[in-house]
Protein backbone atom coordinates (compact mmCIF):
# COMPACT_ATOMS: atom_id res chain seq x y z
CA UNK A 1 0.00 0.00 0.00
CA UNK A 2 1.18 3.51 -0.79
CA UNK A 3 2.06 5.62 2.06
CA UNK A 4 2.02 9.53 2.87
CA UNK A 5 3.30 11.23 5.78
CA UNK A 6 1.99 14.51 6.74
CA UNK A 7 3.44 16.80 9.24
CA UNK A 8 2.79 20.23 9.09
CA UNK A 9 2.77 23.68 11.17
CA UNK A 10 -0.17 25.23 8.87
CA UNK A 11 -2.92 23.12 9.23
CA UNK A 12 -4.95 25.24 6.61
CA UNK A 13 -6.34 22.50 4.30
CA UNK A 14 -4.55 19.47 5.64
CA UNK A 15 -7.34 17.30 6.71
CA UNK A 16 -9.46 17.14 3.28
CA UNK A 17 -5.40 17.00 1.57
CA UNK A 18 -5.50 13.82 3.69
CA UNK A 19 -8.86 12.35 3.05
CA UNK A 20 -8.04 12.89 -0.59
CA UNK A 21 -5.04 10.73 0.42
CA UNK A 22 -6.87 8.27 1.85
CA UNK A 23 -9.47 8.15 -1.19
CA UNK A 24 -6.63 7.49 -3.23
CA UNK A 25 -5.44 4.05 -1.41
CA UNK A 26 -2.66 6.24 0.48
CA UNK A 27 -1.94 4.88 4.12
CA UNK A 28 -1.40 7.63 6.47
CA UNK A 29 1.80 8.58 8.98
CA UNK A 30 2.36 11.62 10.79
CA UNK A 31 3.03 13.30 13.90
CA UNK A 32 2.11 15.50 16.87
CA UNK A 33 -0.67 17.93 16.17
CA UNK A 34 -0.86 17.01 12.63
CA UNK A 35 -1.56 13.44 13.53
CA UNK A 36 -4.29 14.80 16.36
CA UNK A 37 -6.49 16.86 13.65
CA UNK A 38 -6.30 14.13 11.02
CA UNK A 39 -7.82 11.74 14.11
CA UNK A 40 -10.00 14.31 15.34
CA UNK A 41 -11.22 14.50 11.52
CA UNK A 42 -11.89 10.49 11.75
CA UNK A 43 -9.08 9.91 9.26
CA UNK A 44 -7.13 6.99 10.18
CA UNK A 45 -3.58 7.75 10.98
CA UNK A 46 -0.46 5.66 12.41
CA UNK A 47 1.51 7.90 14.61
CA UNK A 48 5.17 8.25 12.95
CA UNK A 49 6.36 6.78 16.88
CA UNK A 50 4.39 3.82 16.71
CA UNK A 51 5.55 3.40 12.95
CA UNK A 52 9.52 3.52 14.14
CA UNK A 53 9.15 1.66 17.32
CA UNK A 54 11.08 5.00 18.73
CA UNK A 55 9.03 7.46 20.51
CA UNK A 56 9.44 11.12 20.49
CA UNK A 57 12.50 13.03 22.66
CA UNK A 58 13.62 15.99 24.29
CA UNK A 59 9.90 17.91 23.63
CA UNK A 60 9.63 16.70 20.22
CA UNK A 61 13.20 17.96 19.08
CA UNK A 62 13.65 14.35 17.96
CA UNK A 63 11.04 12.44 16.40
CA UNK A 64 11.39 11.60 12.74
CA UNK A 65 15.28 11.49 12.80
CA UNK A 66 15.14 8.33 11.70
CA UNK A 67 15.97 5.42 8.85
CA UNK A 68 12.61 4.02 9.07
CA UNK A 69 11.65 7.56 7.77
CA UNK A 70 14.69 8.68 5.93
CA UNK A 71 14.93 5.54 4.35
CA UNK A 72 11.71 5.29 3.00
CA UNK A 73 12.25 8.72 1.81
CA UNK A 74 15.45 8.12 0.20
CA UNK A 75 15.39 4.72 -1.10
CA UNK A 76 15.82 4.07 -4.70
CA UNK A 77 12.83 2.16 -5.93
CA UNK A 78 14.78 0.91 -9.24
CA UNK A 79 17.78 -0.09 -7.38
CA UNK A 80 17.87 -3.64 -5.87
CA UNK A 81 20.56 -2.78 -3.44
CA UNK A 82 18.30 -0.41 -1.85
CA UNK A 83 15.12 -2.24 -2.04
CA UNK A 84 16.56 -5.60 -0.52
CA UNK A 85 18.43 -2.88 2.30
CA UNK A 86 14.81 -1.91 2.84
CA UNK A 87 13.24 -5.00 3.23
CA UNK A 88 16.26 -6.55 5.51
CA UNK A 89 15.28 -3.56 7.99
CA UNK A 90 11.73 -3.08 8.04
CA UNK A 91 11.86 0.25 6.05
CA UNK A 92 8.54 0.75 4.19
CA UNK A 93 8.95 3.28 1.32
CA UNK A 94 7.06 6.85 1.85
CA UNK A 95 5.45 8.11 -1.75
CA UNK A 96 4.04 12.04 -0.47
CA UNK A 97 5.70 14.13 1.98
CA UNK A 98 3.38 16.48 3.00
CA UNK A 99 5.81 19.34 5.23
CA UNK A 100 6.09 22.61 6.42
CA UNK A 101 8.15 24.40 9.16
CA UNK A 102 7.71 26.09 12.37
CA UNK A 103 6.59 29.73 12.31
CA UNK A 104 10.70 30.62 13.11
CA UNK A 105 9.77 34.09 10.78
CA UNK A 106 6.55 34.95 12.86
CA UNK A 107 8.35 34.19 15.91
CA UNK A 108 10.73 36.75 15.07
CA UNK A 109 8.50 39.43 14.39
CA UNK A 110 6.84 39.02 17.49
CA UNK A 111 7.42 42.17 20.40
CA UNK A 112 9.73 41.00 23.44
CA UNK A 113 10.12 37.13 22.05
CA UNK A 114 13.17 35.63 23.97
CA UNK A 115 15.95 34.62 22.62
CA UNK A 116 15.28 31.00 23.53
CA UNK A 117 11.78 30.65 22.65
CA UNK A 118 13.29 32.05 18.66
CA UNK A 119 16.18 29.13 18.75
CA UNK A 120 13.57 26.57 19.46
CA UNK A 121 11.51 28.18 16.25
CA UNK A 122 14.32 26.28 14.19
CA UNK A 123 13.29 23.18 12.65
CA UNK A 124 15.68 19.98 12.04
CA UNK A 125 13.19 17.50 11.19
CA UNK A 126 11.69 19.40 8.66
CA UNK A 127 14.08 20.61 6.41
CA UNK A 128 15.93 17.32 6.58
CA UNK A 129 12.74 15.09 5.23
CA UNK A 130 11.98 18.02 2.81
CA UNK A 131 15.58 17.55 1.26
CA UNK A 132 15.41 14.08 1.24
CA UNK A 133 11.91 13.36 -0.56
CA UNK A 134 13.53 16.31 -2.50
CA UNK A 135 16.12 14.60 -3.72
CA UNK A 136 14.32 11.59 -4.50
CA UNK A 137 11.74 13.28 -6.47
CA UNK A 138 11.43 10.77 -8.92
CA UNK A 139 9.67 8.48 -6.67
CA UNK A 140 8.94 11.03 -3.47
CA UNK A 141 5.89 13.54 -4.02
CA UNK A 142 7.04 16.50 -1.53
CA UNK A 143 4.73 19.00 -0.92
CA UNK A 144 5.40 22.29 1.05
CA UNK A 145 2.66 24.82 -0.04
CA UNK A 146 -0.69 24.53 1.06
CA UNK A 147 -1.37 25.44 -2.35
CA UNK A 148 -0.64 22.79 -4.09
CA UNK A 149 -2.96 20.43 -2.33
CA UNK A 150 -5.67 20.54 -4.78
CA UNK A 151 -3.59 20.51 -7.47
CA UNK A 152 -1.61 17.29 -6.55
CA UNK A 153 -4.41 15.76 -5.76
CA UNK A 154 -6.45 16.42 -8.85
CA UNK A 155 -3.10 15.05 -10.44
CA UNK A 156 -3.01 12.09 -8.86
CA UNK A 157 -6.46 11.01 -10.33
CA UNK A 158 -5.82 11.92 -13.72
CA UNK A 159 -2.85 9.89 -13.55
CA UNK A 160 -4.00 6.81 -11.59
CA UNK A 161 -2.52 7.52 -8.75
CA UNK A 162 0.85 8.46 -10.18
CA UNK A 163 2.18 11.54 -10.55
CA UNK A 164 4.18 12.80 -13.69
CA UNK A 165 7.71 13.27 -13.93
CA UNK A 166 7.46 17.14 -14.81
CA UNK A 167 5.07 17.73 -11.83
CA UNK A 168 7.23 15.89 -9.46
CA UNK A 169 10.71 17.95 -10.70
CA UNK A 170 8.42 21.02 -10.18
CA UNK A 171 7.09 20.00 -6.16
CA UNK A 172 11.35 19.14 -5.76
CA UNK A 173 12.24 23.08 -7.17
CA UNK A 174 9.32 24.74 -4.81
CA UNK A 175 10.56 22.20 -2.18
CA UNK A 176 14.24 23.50 -2.16
CA UNK A 177 13.23 26.58 -2.34
CA UNK A 178 11.39 26.66 0.50
CA UNK A 179 14.25 25.30 3.11
CA UNK A 180 16.67 27.59 1.13
CA UNK A 181 14.54 30.59 2.11
CA UNK A 182 14.30 28.87 5.50
CA UNK A 183 17.37 28.79 6.29
CA UNK A 184 18.03 32.08 5.23
CA UNK A 185 16.23 33.74 7.65
CA UNK A 186 17.91 31.77 10.44
CA UNK A 187 20.96 33.34 8.65
CA UNK A 188 19.74 37.20 8.39
CA UNK A 189 18.50 36.36 12.34
CA UNK A 190 21.97 35.04 13.70
CA UNK A 191 23.63 38.06 11.53
CA UNK A 192 22.09 40.76 13.22
CA UNK A 193 23.05 39.03 16.36
CA UNK A 194 26.52 38.57 15.16
CA UNK A 195 27.20 42.64 14.58
CA UNK A 196 26.78 43.52 18.01
CA UNK A 197 29.31 41.50 18.90
CA UNK A 198 32.10 43.17 19.71
CA UNK A 199 34.84 43.19 17.02
CA UNK A 200 32.52 41.71 14.81
CA UNK A 201 32.81 42.80 11.13
CA UNK A 202 29.25 44.82 9.78
CA UNK A 203 29.03 42.34 6.58
CA UNK A 204 29.07 38.68 6.71
CA UNK A 205 31.28 36.63 4.97
CA UNK A 206 28.21 35.45 2.94
CA UNK A 207 24.81 36.82 2.31
CA UNK A 208 21.60 35.03 1.12
CA UNK A 209 18.75 37.17 -0.50
CA UNK A 210 15.33 35.12 -0.49
CA UNK A 211 11.92 36.32 -1.76
CA UNK A 212 8.34 34.63 -2.39
CA UNK A 213 6.76 35.99 -5.85
CA UNK A 214 3.71 37.97 -5.50
CA UNK A 215 3.15 38.17 -9.21
CA UNK A 216 4.59 38.38 -12.49
CA UNK A 217 4.44 41.47 -14.25
CA UNK A 218 3.90 42.22 -18.02
CA UNK A 219 7.29 43.45 -18.98
CA UNK A 220 10.28 45.06 -17.43
CA UNK A 221 11.43 48.29 -17.98
CA UNK A 222 10.69 47.89 -21.33
CA UNK A 223 8.43 45.38 -23.43
CA UNK A 224 11.10 42.78 -24.24
CA UNK A 225 12.00 42.34 -20.71
CA UNK A 226 10.57 39.81 -18.72
CA UNK A 227 9.96 41.02 -14.32
CA UNK A 228 8.26 39.72 -11.81
CA UNK A 229 7.62 41.37 -8.39
CA UNK A 230 8.94 39.11 -5.01
CA UNK A 231 8.43 40.33 -1.50
CA UNK A 232 11.06 39.21 1.25
CA UNK A 233 8.92 37.55 3.66
CA UNK A 234 8.55 40.61 6.05
CA UNK A 235 4.44 41.06 6.88
CA UNK A 236 4.75 44.66 8.00
CA UNK A 237 3.23 47.05 6.16
CA UNK A 238 5.34 47.88 2.67
CA UNK A 239 5.08 48.50 -1.00
CA UNK A 240 5.25 44.60 -1.06
CA UNK A 241 2.56 43.74 1.54
CA UNK A 242 0.23 46.80 0.08
CA UNK A 243 -3.12 46.26 -1.10
CA UNK A 244 -4.13 47.32 -4.43
CA UNK A 245 -7.99 48.75 -4.09
CA UNK A 246 -8.15 49.78 -8.20
CA UNK A 247 -7.08 50.75 -11.38
CA UNK A 248 -5.26 48.82 -13.95
CA UNK A 249 -2.23 45.85 -12.97
CA UNK A 250 1.01 47.88 -11.38
CA UNK A 251 4.03 47.45 -14.36
CA UNK A 252 7.96 47.00 -13.35
CA UNK A 253 8.19 50.89 -13.71
CA UNK A 254 5.27 51.57 -11.62
CA UNK A 255 6.31 49.69 -8.64
CA UNK A 256 10.34 51.52 -8.62
CA UNK A 257 8.34 54.95 -9.03
CA UNK A 258 6.06 54.25 -6.01
CA UNK A 259 9.21 52.84 -4.37
CA UNK A 260 10.90 56.39 -4.67
CA UNK A 261 8.13 58.73 -3.88
CA UNK A 262 7.01 56.02 -0.85
CA UNK A 263 10.71 56.63 0.55
CA UNK A 264 10.97 60.23 0.25
CA UNK A 265 7.19 60.86 1.47
CA UNK A 266 8.57 58.57 4.91
CA UNK A 267 11.13 61.31 5.35
CA UNK A 268 8.91 63.73 6.44
CA UNK A 269 6.76 63.59 10.15
CA UNK A 270 4.36 66.86 8.65
CA UNK A 271 2.13 66.10 6.22
CA UNK A 272 3.45 65.76 2.99
CA UNK A 273 2.96 64.40 -0.65
CA UNK A 274 5.44 63.53 -3.53
CA UNK A 275 5.40 63.43 -7.21
CA UNK A 276 7.64 61.19 -8.61
CA UNK A 277 8.45 60.45 -12.96
CA UNK A 278 11.15 58.09 -13.99
CA UNK A 279 12.23 57.88 -10.14
CA UNK A 280 12.73 61.37 -9.36
CA UNK A 281 10.80 64.01 -7.17
CA UNK A 282 9.08 66.28 -9.69
CA UNK A 283 7.38 67.71 -7.03
CA UNK A 284 7.50 67.74 -3.12
CA UNK A 285 5.56 69.59 -0.18
CA UNK A 286 4.91 69.30 3.19
CA UNK A 287 1.75 71.50 4.88
CA UNK A 288 -0.78 71.67 7.05
CA UNK A 289 -3.53 69.73 4.85
CA UNK A 290 -3.09 66.86 2.29
CA UNK A 291 -4.81 68.45 -0.42
CA UNK A 292 -2.54 71.66 0.61
CA UNK A 293 0.34 69.59 0.03
CA UNK A 294 -0.72 68.27 -3.20
CA UNK A 295 -1.50 71.66 -4.75
CA UNK A 296 2.31 72.98 -3.79
CA UNK A 297 4.21 69.76 -5.07
CA UNK A 298 2.24 69.76 -8.07
CA UNK A 299 2.73 73.47 -8.97
CA UNK A 300 6.60 72.84 -8.78
CA UNK A 301 6.30 70.84 -11.99
CA UNK A 302 3.04 69.77 -13.12
CA UNK A 303 4.16 68.87 -16.85
CA UNK A 304 6.48 66.44 -15.35
CA UNK A 305 3.95 65.61 -13.09
CA UNK A 306 1.41 64.29 -15.29
CA UNK A 307 1.37 60.45 -15.58
CA UNK A 308 3.45 60.40 -12.80
CA UNK A 309 2.88 58.71 -9.25
CA UNK A 310 1.96 59.98 -6.09
CA UNK A 311 2.50 58.68 -2.50
CA UNK A 312 2.21 60.43 0.45
CA UNK A 313 2.65 59.89 4.39
CA UNK A 314 -0.89 60.39 5.59
CA UNK A 315 -3.99 59.03 4.82
CA UNK A 316 -5.20 59.78 1.25
CA UNK A 317 -8.76 60.81 1.85
CA UNK A 318 -11.82 62.33 -0.13
CA UNK A 319 -10.17 65.88 -0.26
CA UNK A 320 -7.23 65.23 -1.63
CA UNK A 321 -8.82 62.93 -4.23
CA UNK A 322 -11.04 65.79 -5.31
CA UNK A 323 -8.11 67.96 -5.92
CA UNK A 324 -6.48 65.63 -7.86
CA UNK A 325 -9.45 65.33 -9.89
CA UNK A 326 -9.93 68.94 -10.05
CA UNK A 327 -6.50 69.79 -10.94
CA UNK A 328 -6.58 67.44 -14.50
CA UNK A 329 -3.51 66.08 -13.21
CA UNK A 330 -3.67 62.25 -14.76
CA UNK A 331 -1.55 60.20 -12.08
CA UNK A 332 -0.39 56.41 -12.50
CA UNK A 333 -0.30 55.16 -9.15
CA UNK A 334 -1.17 56.38 -5.72
CA UNK A 335 0.13 55.03 -2.50
CA UNK A 336 -0.54 55.85 1.04
CA UNK A 337 -0.23 54.28 4.41
CA UNK A 338 -4.33 54.21 3.87
CA UNK A 339 -7.30 55.18 2.04
CA UNK A 340 -10.27 56.16 2.45
CA UNK A 341 -12.59 53.97 0.49
CA UNK A 342 -14.74 56.91 -0.63
CA UNK A 343 -11.55 58.08 -1.71
CA UNK A 344 -11.03 55.78 -4.68
CA UNK A 345 -15.11 56.04 -5.69
CA UNK A 346 -14.12 60.00 -5.77
CA UNK A 347 -11.46 59.70 -8.14
CA UNK A 348 -14.13 58.02 -10.41
CA UNK A 349 -14.90 61.40 -11.51
CA UNK A 350 -11.61 61.78 -13.73
CA UNK A 351 -12.09 59.98 -16.58
CA UNK A 352 -8.49 58.54 -15.76
CA UNK A 353 -10.38 57.51 -12.65
CA UNK A 354 -11.02 53.84 -13.25
CA UNK A 355 -7.16 52.69 -14.46
CA UNK A 356 -5.02 54.64 -11.44
CA UNK A 357 -3.54 52.29 -9.33
CA UNK A 358 -4.28 52.99 -5.86
CA UNK A 359 -2.27 51.18 -3.23
CA UNK A 360 -3.34 51.25 0.48
CA UNK A 361 0.15 50.18 2.95
CA UNK A 362 -2.27 48.88 5.65
CA UNK A 363 -0.26 51.54 8.14
CA UNK A 364 2.98 53.13 8.39
CA UNK A 365 6.69 51.04 7.40
CA UNK A 366 8.88 50.67 10.11
CA UNK A 367 11.95 52.00 10.06
CA UNK A 368 13.53 49.07 10.46
CA UNK A 369 11.68 48.06 7.08
CA UNK A 370 13.40 51.07 5.64
CA UNK A 371 16.78 50.58 6.42
CA UNK A 372 17.39 47.22 5.25
CA UNK A 373 20.09 46.96 3.32
CA UNK A 374 20.36 47.78 -0.03
CA UNK A 375 21.66 45.81 -3.08
CA UNK A 376 22.54 46.38 -6.68
CA UNK A 377 23.82 43.81 -9.06
CA UNK A 378 27.19 44.05 -11.43
CA UNK A 379 28.87 42.56 -13.71
CA UNK A 380 29.67 38.68 -12.18
CA UNK A 381 28.55 39.78 -8.62
CA UNK A 382 26.92 42.41 -6.57
CA UNK A 383 27.17 45.42 -4.00
CA UNK A 384 25.92 45.98 -1.05
CA UNK A 385 25.46 48.58 1.39
CA UNK A 386 23.53 50.14 4.26
CA UNK A 387 20.44 52.54 3.54
CA UNK A 388 21.54 56.33 3.03
CA UNK A 389 20.35 57.20 7.15
CA UNK A 390 23.25 59.02 9.10
CA UNK A 391 23.68 57.77 12.46
CA UNK A 392 24.29 61.17 13.55
CA UNK A 393 22.50 64.53 12.24
CA UNK A 394 23.49 66.88 9.54
CA UNK A 395 25.79 69.35 10.78
CA UNK A 396 24.61 72.92 10.81
CA UNK A 397 27.99 74.94 10.04
CA UNK A 398 27.21 78.56 8.55
CA UNK A 399 30.22 79.13 6.01
CA UNK A 400 29.14 82.36 4.54
CA UNK A 401 29.20 85.79 6.45
CA UNK A 402 25.63 86.18 6.89
CA UNK A 403 24.14 83.07 8.43
CA UNK A 404 20.19 81.81 7.50
CA UNK A 405 16.92 83.34 8.66
CA UNK A 406 14.36 81.14 10.18
CA UNK A 407 12.12 80.73 7.18
CA UNK A 408 15.73 79.79 4.91
CA UNK A 409 16.61 77.40 7.66
CA UNK A 410 12.85 75.92 7.32
CA UNK A 411 13.24 75.62 3.67
CA UNK A 412 16.79 74.38 3.93
CA UNK A 413 16.23 71.45 6.17
CA UNK A 414 13.09 70.57 4.13
CA UNK A 415 14.77 70.64 0.38
CA UNK A 416 17.65 68.88 2.22
CA UNK A 417 15.88 65.55 2.81
CA UNK A 418 14.38 66.29 -0.37
CA UNK A 419 17.96 66.44 -2.44
CA UNK A 420 18.85 62.91 -1.03
CA UNK A 421 16.00 61.29 -2.99
CA UNK A 422 16.74 63.01 -6.41
CA UNK A 423 19.57 61.28 -8.30
CA UNK A 424 22.98 62.85 -8.93
CA UNK A 425 24.02 65.39 -9.94
CA UNK A 426 21.10 66.77 -7.69
CA UNK A 427 20.29 70.69 -7.16
CA UNK A 428 17.05 71.39 -5.30
CA UNK A 429 15.41 74.51 -4.82
CA UNK A 430 12.51 74.91 -2.24
CA UNK A 431 10.73 77.61 -0.17
CA UNK A 432 8.25 78.31 2.08
CA UNK A 433 4.90 79.23 2.36
CA UNK A 434 2.97 82.08 4.50
CA UNK A 435 1.17 79.44 6.11
CA UNK A 436 3.91 77.57 7.22
CA UNK A 437 4.29 74.83 4.12
CA UNK A 438 7.76 73.92 2.45
CA UNK A 439 7.66 73.09 -1.43
CA UNK A 440 9.99 72.33 -4.01
CA UNK A 441 9.72 74.90 -7.13
CA UNK A 442 13.01 73.30 -9.19
CA UNK A 443 14.47 70.37 -9.20
CA UNK A 444 17.87 69.00 -11.37
CA UNK A 445 18.45 65.74 -11.32
CA UNK A 446 20.69 63.08 -13.19
CA UNK A 447 23.00 65.28 -14.77
CA UNK A 448 26.80 64.75 -15.72
CA UNK A 449 27.72 68.12 -14.16
CA UNK A 450 26.51 69.91 -11.51
CA UNK A 451 26.53 73.15 -13.12
CA UNK A 452 24.08 71.84 -15.48
CA UNK A 453 21.08 70.22 -12.68
CA UNK A 454 21.67 73.68 -11.31
CA UNK A 455 20.61 75.17 -14.54
CA UNK A 456 17.76 72.99 -15.44
CA UNK A 457 16.40 73.91 -11.68
CA UNK A 458 16.66 78.01 -11.85
CA UNK A 459 14.85 77.10 -15.65
CA UNK A 460 12.10 74.59 -13.88
CA UNK A 461 11.52 77.03 -10.70
CA UNK A 462 10.78 80.52 -13.29
CA UNK A 463 10.68 83.57 -11.41
CA UNK A 464 9.68 81.48 -7.82
CA UNK A 465 13.70 80.52 -7.84
CA UNK A 466 13.99 84.40 -6.26
CA UNK A 467 13.46 84.07 -2.92
CA UNK A 468 13.90 80.48 -2.75
CA UNK A 469 17.30 78.07 -1.23
CA UNK A 470 18.89 75.63 -2.71
CA UNK A 471 20.25 71.95 -1.81
CA UNK A 472 23.12 70.08 -3.37
CA UNK A 473 23.57 66.96 -2.61
CA UNK A 474 27.03 66.84 -3.11
CA UNK A 475 29.62 69.69 -2.48
CA UNK A 476 29.71 72.48 -5.37
CA UNK A 477 33.46 71.48 -7.09
CA UNK A 478 33.27 75.15 -8.85
CA UNK A 479 31.93 78.47 -8.12
CA UNK A 480 29.67 77.92 -11.27
CA UNK A 481 26.67 76.03 -9.90
CA UNK A 482 26.00 78.79 -7.22
CA UNK A 483 26.51 81.27 -9.29
CA UNK A 484 23.63 80.22 -11.57
CA UNK A 485 21.31 79.71 -8.68
CA UNK A 486 22.41 83.49 -6.93
CA UNK A 487 21.63 84.92 -10.77
CA UNK A 488 18.11 83.92 -10.24
CA UNK A 489 17.79 84.78 -7.14
CA UNK A 490 18.33 82.30 -4.32
CA UNK A 491 19.14 83.48 -1.01
CA UNK A 492 20.76 80.46 0.82
CA UNK A 493 22.54 77.49 0.30
CA UNK A 494 23.10 73.96 2.16
CA UNK A 495 25.50 71.44 0.78
CA UNK A 496 28.28 69.07 2.45
CA UNK A 497 31.37 71.15 1.73
CA UNK A 498 34.56 69.46 1.49
CA UNK A 499 35.78 70.53 -1.95
CA UNK A 500 39.01 72.34 -2.82
CA UNK A 501 37.60 75.38 -4.00
CA UNK A 502 35.15 75.73 -0.86
CA UNK A 503 36.70 79.15 0.08
CA UNK A 504 35.71 79.85 -4.00
CA UNK A 505 32.23 79.01 -3.42
CA UNK A 506 31.91 80.52 0.16
CA UNK A 507 33.33 83.43 -1.54
CA UNK A 508 30.65 83.81 -4.17
CA UNK A 509 27.69 82.99 -1.70
CA UNK A 510 29.22 85.96 0.44
CA UNK A 511 29.49 88.22 -2.89
CA UNK A 512 25.96 87.68 -3.24
CA UNK A 513 24.63 87.91 0.42
CA UNK A 514 23.67 84.32 0.04
CA UNK A 515 23.96 82.64 3.36
CA UNK A 516 25.60 78.65 3.15
CA UNK A 517 25.13 76.03 5.57
CA UNK A 518 27.37 72.94 5.60
CA UNK A 519 26.30 69.79 6.30
CA UNK A 520 29.21 67.47 6.24
CA UNK A 521 27.23 64.40 4.83
CA UNK A 522 26.69 63.50 1.09
CA UNK A 523 23.70 62.23 -0.37
CA UNK A 524 24.80 60.66 -3.54
CA UNK A 525 21.97 59.00 -5.39
CA UNK A 526 23.15 57.00 -8.86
Amino acid sequence: MRRALLSVTDKQGIVEFARGLADAGFSLLSTGGTARALLDAGLPVTEVADYTGFPELMDGRLKTLHPKVHGGLLGKRDDQGHRGAMVEHGIDPIDVLCVNLYRFRETVRKPGIARHEIVEQIDIGGPAMIRSAAKNHQSVAVVVDPGDYTAVLRALKEHGGKLPQDVLRRLAAKAFAHTAAYDAAIAQWFDCERRTLPGETFFPARVSFTGEKLQDLRYGENPHQKAAFYNIGEASPSLANGKQLGGKELSYNNILDADGALGLALEFEQTACVLVKHNNPCGTAVAATLPRAFELALACDPVSAFGGILATNRTFDVATAQAIVQSGTFLEVIVAPHVEPAAVSALQAAKWGPNVRVIDLGGMPTMALRQRFVARPVSGGFLLQTADFPSDAPKQDVASKRAPNDAEKKAMAFAWKVCKHVKSNAIVLARTTDDGACHTVGVGAGQMSRVDSAKIAVDKAGDRARGSVVASDAFFPFADGLLVCAKAGVTAAVQPGGSKRDEEVVAAADEHGMAMVMTGHRHFRH
